[in-house]
């Protein structure tokens, strides 16, 4: 695929040419040797980062073709532009910080409980894989399907996939900042920045689309900045292929590109759209995510409503919009909130050159969407490294400016940010939270075995004609990923994707309602009683479940996901 292989060539031309000592040209001449005349011609520093790089002083390096200025820095970025050449890779340390990233997740994911949209995304894989579901495009699942028959059951075989992509998340935010002209240490603290921001903490090794979100993210902006700086029309091929898989992944990545292109309309480069390439990139991608869209089309778009459920449950939730305007920042981590921040102001402020001030724009208006949508506090996950990135390279210019007033602060914002980081891991892991993985997960396994026991004590002929019906998706997630040990049957649920898909054959006219009081059914069914605890025998249908199913669909998960105790026992 094109995205890898430009990925592979960044890496091997570096290694080939700093490591082994051959000259190796860039495909674009986007790597300056430090031995190079361009490099001599420079008056460098006496600093150096950890890599033993020095670091340019208020002269910065300049290659063939590139502007020079005798001002603090500020239009850098658009010699780098000019001149198609970029610092070297931080190979090493930018590998070290993904290596740790790699195994602090590995061990979060082989002994964290399973989230419940884990479950989801894997009985949507088992039971129901499609083009689409209500509210989730079929990749995550998929992935989970292949993991799982890689290694049935096995929950760290399941997350593989996502801490791949959190690992793979903050190298990609290294080289934006390399695009952008980062240094070395530009490289290696965005590079920290995502590794140590809150959301990546959290979800960076649970299988959702979330958790896959900030590498796509990533990616895509990437290979756009990268044509910026090369004009390379190929790239933009690559960006419709990787807003396609995306968009098969989670669909607010059609909402990123909506944005990121009238951001290029308002305020540049506007050349970008005047390129057949980018449409016919376009076109790509359209292409890899209409099976989706049409999925979505002939079921009535329930992913459109999800926005307005998705809103009453963080309200729900929350302190409302100025709670989740904080939560929107505060999931970056610490470092991440600086850098962002800067970032942003860097991206705009007089004097920086305006092909970049897209990036700013953008991250500007998804944030204010988020905020007036009441969308959930991890929806910017896929920008904090790029505004990590530009925050980076905007305090380079400051320390290439000779103002480096504030460097000692460096150091402790990035141990706090990584403790704040390791801390939330920990609590997330922690066995008694309730709403946590442990908690939900040990809930879920309780109702299950409740379910199971009560459908063992139904007669075979009763159980050819009950089916398990859970209250809410997360239930029957949970009831779903649990099945295979006992053999008891799939779940059903009127709630979210298991609204849509297919309800109970005919010759089952009795159910086993999993959940708090079996309000729903009670209409369709002549009696209940209670069987165990939140466990419910609902018999005597009364309508075919082909009529009754559409009636009872819905996409709002407002009743809690688990019963509570003491409810009635019988009604006739």
């Amino acid at each position: 695929m094109v995205l890898p292989s430009l990925l592979r060539f960044e890496i091997t031309n570096f290694i080939a040419s700093r490591i082994v000592g051959l000259s190796v040209p860039s495909r674009c001449g986007d790597v300056i040797p430090e031995d190079s005349p361009a490099t001599r011609l420079n008056d460098w520093s006496t600093v150096t980062d950890s890599d033993s790089m020095p670091l340019a002083s208020a002269a910065r390096p300049v290659g063939v073709g590139a502007i020079t200025a005798e001002h603090d820095g500020a239009d850098q970025p658009r010699a780098v532009a000019a001149s198609g050449v970029v610092p070297p890779l931080a190979t090493r340390g930018v590998l070290v910080i993904a290596g740790v990233v790699a195994a602090v997740h590995l061990v979060a994911a082989a002994t964290q409980a399973q989230w419940f949209d884990e479950a989801y995304m894997l009985s949507i894989g088992r039971f129901h894989l499609d083009w689409g579901s209500a509210d989730q495009p079929p990749v995550t699942p998929l992935l989970a399907l292949l993991m799982d028959w890689i290694a049935p059951g096995s929950v760290l075989a399941q997350r593989l996939p996502a801490v791949l992509a959190t690992t793979a998340a903050v190298v990609l935010a290294a080289l934006l900042a390399r695009e952008l002209g980062g240094d070395r240490r530009a490289q290696l603290i965005t590079a920290g920045a995502q590794a140590t921001a809150l959301s990546a903490a959290i979800l960076g090794h649970w299988l959702t689309p979330y958790s896959l979100e900030p590498f796509e993210w990533l990616a895509l902006v990437w290979l756009l900045v990268r044509w910026v700086r090369l004009r390379d029309d190929r790239l933009l091929l690559a960006l419709g292929v990787t807003a396609g898989v995306a968009a098969e992944t989670k669909f607010q990545v059609l909402l990123l590109c909506a944005v990121l292109l009238l951001c290029v309309l308002v305020v540049g480069p506007r050349e970008l759209l005047a390129r057949p390439s980018l449409w016919a990139g376009a076109a790509i991608g359209a292409v890899l995510a209409a099976p989706t869209v049409l999925w979505q089309a002939v079921h009535g778009w329930p992913q459109l409503r999800m926005g307005a459920v998705v809103a009453r449950e963080v309200e729900t939730q929350s302190g409302g919009r100025p709670d989740i305007a904080f939560g929107l920042v505060q999931m970056a981590g610490y470092a991440g909130i600086v850098l962002a921040l800067y970032g942003g102001w860097w991206l705009w402020r007089a004097g920086e050159p305006r092909q970049y001030r897209f990036l700013g724009a953008t991250a500007t208006v998804m944030y204010l969407f988020f905020v007036v949508t009441e969308g959930r506090n991890y929806y910017l996950s896929g920008l904090y490294g790029i505004l990590a990135a530009a925050g980076a390279v905007g305090l380079q210019r400051r320390r290439e400016a000779g103002r480096r007033r504030w460097r000692w602060v460096a150091g402790p914002a990035f141990g706090l940010s990584a403790a704040a980081a390791a801390g939330t891991l920990l609590v997330f892991s922690l066995p008694n939270q309730p709403y946590f993985p442990a908690s939900l997960a040990r809930q879920g396994e309780t109702m299950y075995q409740h379910t199971a026991a009560a459908y063992r004590m139904l007669t075979p002929s009763q159980r050819d004609r009950t089916a398990i019906v859970a209250e809410s998706y997360i239930v029957a997630a949970y009831l779903d990923s649990y099945s295979h040990k006992t053999g008891i049957p799939a779940a059903y649920s009127t709630n979210r994707a298991y609204g849509y898909f297919p309800p109970p054959p005919d010759q089952v006219d009795a159910a086993l309602y999993v959940g708090s009081i079996p309000e729903e059914l009670r209409p369709y069914f002549a009696d209940e009683r209670k069987v165990a605890d939140s466990v419910w025998l609902c018999t005597g249908r009364r309508e075919p479940w082909a009529s009754v199913w559409p009636k009872l669909r819905h996409l709002s998960t407002e009743l809690t996901p688990f019963a509570p105790v003491g409810a009635p026992e019988h009604r006739g």
